[in-house]
Order: structure tokens, then C-alpha cells, then sequence
């Protein structure tokens, strides 16, 4: 059966009383800056975590809640010390559309007045979003006003990718955006962000300019991907997903793939079109093992891309080890 591989951390009655005892000792959200001179930033992932660091740079003290590839975003779920941890926050990022849904229940029990930044809702993709070349076009909303909103992009929007942080459009919108209210919270800062932004959006620039590398040699090409995730990545290089799409749904959503999706991705497989499959090694289960099996006894390159960052790595030097691994993939 396919499910997940990792079980939820599980906030228990013990967790809550040891909050209450603590809830003290929490730095206020209610200043531009936190006790130690810096902006309190809390990220959902340690992706926009890394993000937030390189616009942020000295001036800010970023706290990512998911830091392990281990941990399953869709699967988390918040302990008090995390609920403690977002209680000082100043700015908020999280994805949004159902990814992190543990961040509302954070929001909501924390009684934060942080700003909120919801990564989807700067997507050209994402229903409802307005000019995707106008950062200040997603607004933030604070964490009151988040805690009311319904259909905003904290729901799960059937046929939306929400893995938007594959979009490199995408993140440099959000980058603009972190750079636009980390200067309101700390104005003496502005100009420092706005720096940062710039030169990070001009590195993201340069993925792209890898991506178009990529499209120019291999425009076309078809990608197998077990689960949606590396979907804006591979349309970006100019590539095709042609995984049927009940087979990647159902892996993400930690279901059994049904029999007649299986046959018809073996047999996609052993039909010598896909060049590339990529896999998330975060989920997984019978139905990923056994196309896994077949793309390597038809030689076919397998890749892992995963929802966080591994060890040691940022957000930038991530994603290019991404799309170098899938450009050596395709030259194999």
C-alpha cells in the first residue's frame, strides 16, 4: 500500500501544559524587532527559511519549522515549542494551498500579530492571483486577519501544484516580497533587503538561464515524476511531464495507485520515451518501488528531488544541483 513513509509528530495534553508554563518567557511580536536587535522571522520549511536568510542576511533571525528531510510537510504536525516559536514571530512564510496546513492551526493557537506571506498566492498559476510580474501584487495579510480568511490559498485547490518554490518565477516574486516588509519592519534596514533581494533574484535569474541550457538541448523530452513536486522545475527547462496523472496524485495523497494507472506507467516506461524519472524520497510505497525497478532495468536515470533542503545546502545551491543532475541526466 501506498502511504507515507513518516508518522506525525503528535502534540499531546503533556506538550499543551508545558506551553502554558512557558508561554511567559516568549519574545513580543508587537516591536519592529525581536530581543536581539533583529527581525523574528518563522518559516514553515526550511526552504523559505533559506530564502528569508539571504534577503534578511544579518538583520534578521530566521526559525524554520520543518528542517529534516525526514519530515513530510503535508503529514506535520505542530508541537508546543513550535506554537512558542511562532508566538514571536514578526513575519510569517509559509506555502499555503493545503501544503503546510499545520501552520494554521500554529496561527490560530499562537495568537500571533505577525505579518503573513503565503508563497502560492505569488504564483501566475494560482487562482485568483493578480499581476505575476508585481511582487507587491500578493499582499501579506496579518496573522489575525489569516486566521478568518477562508479560500485564500490555505485550502487544498484541486489541480493546483502547490510545490510553487520549484517556480522560479515564483521565488523571485516572494523574494521581493520578504525584502518589501522586512524593510517596513525595520526601516534602517530597507535599502540592506532590497540589496539582497536584488542580488538573489539576479542569481534565480541564472537557474533560469541553466533551465533555458536544458530546453534549447532537450526541449520535449519526457519526464516521468512519481509525484508533483519537480513539475515547474521540468515545464520551466521546457521538458513534458508524461506521468499519468492518477498515478502522481495518488502518491502525494498517500494512496494506493489503482491497478489500471499502474499498468499504464510500466508500460509507459518500457515504451522508451521517458528519458528522466524523478522521485521524492520523502513519500513513497510499493507502486513508486516498482516503477523505480522498472526505469532502471530499462536504464533509464533516476533522480531524487525532495520537498526540503538537504545538509549543508541553501536554497540557490539546491535547486542548481537540481537542474544539473537533471541536465546530466539527460546527456546520459
Amino acid at each position: 500500500m501506498t502511504r507515507r513513509l513518516l508518522a506525525p509528530l503528535v502534540l499531546g495534553a503533556a506538550s499543551v501544559l508545558a506551553l502554558a508554563g512557558c508561554a511567559g518567557t516568549a519574545p513580543s511580536a508587537g516591536g519592529a524587532t525581536d530581543a536581539s536587535g533583529k527581525v523574528s522571522v518563522v518559516a514553515s520549511t526550511d526552504v523559505y527559511g533559506s530564502i528569508a536568510e539571504s534577503i534578511g542576511g544579518d538583520f534578521v533571525d530566521v526559525t524554520s519549522i520543518i528542517t529534516s528531510p525526514t519530515q513530510d510537510p503535508h503529514e506535520y504536525e505542530a508541537s508546543a515549542q513550535d506554537q512558542l516559536t511562532l508566538k514571536g514571530a514578526q513575519l510569517v512564510i509559509e506555502n499555503g494551498a493545503g501544503y503546510d496546513a499545520f501552520m494554521e492551526s500554529l496561527i490560530d493557537a499562537s495568537g500571533s500579530s505577525a505579518e503573513v506571506l503565503t508563497a502560492v498566492e505569488y504564483n501566475h498559476d494560482y487562482p485568483g492571483a493578480e499581476s505575476h510580474d508585481d511582487a507587491s501584487a500578493a499582499p501579506s495579510e496579518s496573522a489575525d486577519d489569516h486566521a478568518h480568511a477562508e479560500g485564500d490559498g490555505h485550502d487544498h485547490i484541486e489541480g493546483f501544484n502547490e510545490h510553487v518554490w520549484y517556480d522560479p518565477h515564483t521565488v523571485e516574486d516572494l523574494a521581493k516580497a520578504i525584502a518589501e516588509h522586512l524593510g517596513e519592519l525595520a526601516p534602517d534596514h530597507a535599502a540592506d533587503f532590497t540589496a539582497n533581494a536584488d542580488a538573489f533574484v539576479q542569481q534565480v535569474a541564472g537557474l533560469e538561464d541553466s533551465l533555458g541550457q536544458i530546453e534549447a538541448k532537450d526541449a520535449g523530452a519526457k519526464v516521468f515524476v512519481t509525484e508533483p513536486v519537480p513539475v515547474y522545475l521540468i515545464e520551466a527547462a521546457g521538458l513534458v511531464n508524461a506521468t499519468p496523472n492518477e498515478f502522481s496524485e495518488s502518491v502525494e495523497e498517500g494512496q494506493d495507485v489503482p491497478p489500471a494507472t499502474l499498468l499504464e506507467s510500466l508500460q509507459l516506461i518500457d515504451s522508451g520515451q521517458i528519458k528522466v524519472m524523478i522521485v521524492n524520497p520523502q513519500t513513497g510505497g510499493a507502486e513508486t518501488t516498482q516503477v523505480m525497478d522498472e526505469a532502471k532495468a530499462k536504464s533509464i536515470p533516476v533522480l531524487e528531488f525532495t520537498e526540503t533542503l538537504p545538509e549543508g545546502q541553501t536554497y540557490l545551491s539546491w535547486m542548481q544541483s537540481n537542474i544539473t543532475a537533471l541536465s546530466d541526466a539527460l546527456a546520459a
